[in-house]
């Protein structure tokens, strides 16, 4: 884990804004992309920086999602991180798309979603070897929430945060709305 995380930060943003200004692949429309400066972010913000232990669920129940496009998806209810924003107790599930994979899933909504950040959420990724400290617990980091891929275009079918992860108070960190 690098112990400058505000600097992994920065690296990670600059390194997106590369990839959506640049590559073939880019989930920003190619009639967008020669005047994409960048995409829109909060300040970094220590106060948004959680490393927690995760109360992994005794049974670990399937849970299905919706989807941007209608459709559904499934996913394993693995966890639950708790901890307090502003003052408010917060509970945030952790979910798997395989109970195989060590990566965690972490969708949320929360009280600047479709003011100042995408409407339908963002995520969280929380890989081991970045995000798991040698005692075990979680970085749960929100400096580096992100919309997913259908906040650039409709093209894309994203699962959308489970009610049980809309938070009643703001997140003011991470990616902002695209436009």
């Amino acid at each position: 884990m690098s112990t400058d995380w505000r600097e992994t930060v920065r690296r990670q943003r600059a390194e997106k804004d590369d990839y959506f200004g640049r590559h073939p692949r880019s989930p920003v429309p190619d009639d967008e992309r020669e005047e994409f400066e960048g995409l829109n972010y909060y300040p970094i913000d220590e106060d948004y920086r959680f490393t927690l232990p995760l109360h992994e669920h005794d049974e670990k129940e399937r849970v299905t999602v919706s989807t941007s496009t209608e459709g559904e998806q499934e996913y394993v209810r693995w966890g639950e991180f708790e901890f307090e924003v502003d003052g408010e107790e917060i509970a945030l599930q952790a979910y798997k798309s395989d109970p195989d994979e060590k990566r965690l899933w972490v969708p949320f909504r929360d009280e600047t979603s479709g003011e100042e950040t995408y409407g339908a959420g963002r995520y969280l990724d929380l890989e081991p070897a970045d995000h798991r400290t040698d005692d075990g617990e979680w970085v749960l980091d929100f400096n580096e929430a992100y919309n997913p891929t259908c906040a650039y275009s409709d093209r894309y079918e994203c699962p959308l945060p489970p009610m049980e992860n809309w938070l009643d108070v703001p997140i003011e960190a991470g990616e902002k709305s695209y436009h």
